[in-house]
């Protein structure tokens, strides 16, 4: 455990993330490069969905790391209130926004996927209105950390609820077993998968430069908010002298 409270150090964290991010960044955006071209030029269409299988690229990765996003604000908000980590807070207050925005491609990308296939844009499916709800909760959580920093608080509040609404996950992600929907069951994984080979490889390099994009954006917004509260103690303190 002291080990752990060394690293979340803030000033040991900086020295850390400052040289981590652009490479995250760099290696998130290649990857995403090499994906992108592999799964639009290099893979075949697929015998019942045609072109619109492409999509997957995009809305598989946007899937998990919007439950992953969650994951991590429940992790850094248990983090927060039990052993009172001075980054746990921020890492979750960091991992929010970028998360929501996964959420909502996620949300986006299903709807066009659908349309084709299921011949309408949107059904409240369980897979469909349990990720609906994970995106209306990161924003509760948004608009309640916000408030809670505005007033004061000490992130308890928001650490509470960020560690309730990972109900959700379980929800969304067994959703397709459940409940009898027009959602496809699960498809990929851990020893298989019921999606051919040759249109399934470059799903790694996306799932991996996105979860490398993820992080680098993450750390930037941490270093961010750790700017913010570093100068508004500064104006606090030369306000009082």
């Amino acid at each position: 455990m002291p080990a752990l409270h060394a690293l979340a150090n803030p000033a040991r964290f900086l020295s850390i993330a400052k040289p981590l991010t652009p490479w995250l960044v760099g290696l998130g955006v290649a990857l995403i490069a090499v994906g992108c071209w592999a799964g639009l030029t290099r893979t075949p269409p697929d015998y019942l969905q045609g072109e619109t299988v492409r999509i997957l690229y995009i809305h598989v990765p946007a899937a998990w790391l919007g439950m992953g996003g969650w994951t991590g604000i429940a992790v850094s908000s248990i983090a927060f209130l039990v052993w009172r980590h001075p980054l746990a807070h921020v890492a979750a207050r960091s991992i929010a926004v970028p998360g929501a925005v996964f959420a909502a491609i996620c949300l986006v990308t299903g709807s066009i996927w659908g349309r084709p296939t299921w011949g309408t844009w949107w059904q409240w499916d369980g897979r469909l209105t349990s990720m609906l709800l994970l995106f209306f909760v990161y924003l509760g959580y948004i608009a309640l950390a916000r408030a809670d920093a505005d007033r004061g608080g000490d992130g308890r509040v928001p650490a509470l609820f960020g560690i309730a609404g990972s109900v959700l996950l379980p929800i969304i992600r067994y959703s397709v077993v459940w409940w009898n929907t027009l959602h496809q069951g699960p498809s990929i994984g851990l020893t298989k998968s019921t999606i051919d080979g040759s249109i399934l490889w470059p799903l790694p390099f996306m799932i991996a430069g996105f979860s490398c994009l993820l992080g680098g954006i993450v750390l930037m917004r941490m270093r961010t908010l750790l700017a913010v509260t570093k100068a508004e103690a500064r104006m606090r303190r030369m306000a009082r002298s």
